[in-house]
């Protein structure tokens, strides 16, 4: 598997992703990942809609939180053709947790703990912590991948003005 050094940091410190680079345009790579009831998800299942797809290191932090719930509140005024997806290596009963504490209802969190197939399919996984690094992925309907945004320093918060500027204009 192909290892990427230094495109992100954790506090200044470079760490190492492991996976391919996701560019665009290009099919956005399927995998099966896990719903807050352990019901097995393809990304593909969301083919038809706009996709934002967040990757982040866990719920229980406070960027991630912040950035969780920010995505939350977006995604309302985004509409019904665009659905927001957070995947993190969280297990399922603690993003089930998480999203019941925190009141997130318009994001749709998915865990990757079983075997880092996001991860690993989409460049993100950072091999030192076994956890995803904060990136965003937005697919066309088509399951076109469109933009992409790696955050270089993981306990930064995304560009989410362009994030959001790419999804409206997909809608």
């Amino acid at each position: 598997m192909k290892e990427r050094k230094g495109l992100v940091t954790i506090k200044g410190n470079p760490l190492t992703l492991v996976g391919n680079e996701i560019r665009t345009p290009m099919n956005a790579p399927d995998v099966e990942l896990l719903d807050n009831d352990l019901k097995p998800v393809k990304l593909s299942s969301f083919r038809g809609k706009v996709c934002v797809i967040t990757s982040v290191p866990s719920l229980d932090t406070p960027v991630c939180d912040t950035e969780t719930r920010r995505f939350n509140q977006e995604a309302t005024k985004l509409g019904p053709d665009v659905v927001v997806l957070t995947v993190s290596m969280d297990l399922p009963f603690a993003q089930k947790r998480w999203c019941g504490a925190a009141g997130v209802t318009n994001v749709v969190t998915l865990s990757d703990h079983r075997d880092a197939s996001f991860g690993t399919t989409y460049g993100v996984l950072i091999k030192e912590l076994r956890l995803l690094a904060r990136a965003i992925f937005v697919v066309d309907r088509e399951g076109m991948v469109r933009y992409t945004q790696l955050v270089r320093e993981v306990t930064s918060e995304p560009d989410y003005d362009a994030v959001l500027k790419e999804a409206t204009k997909l809608s």
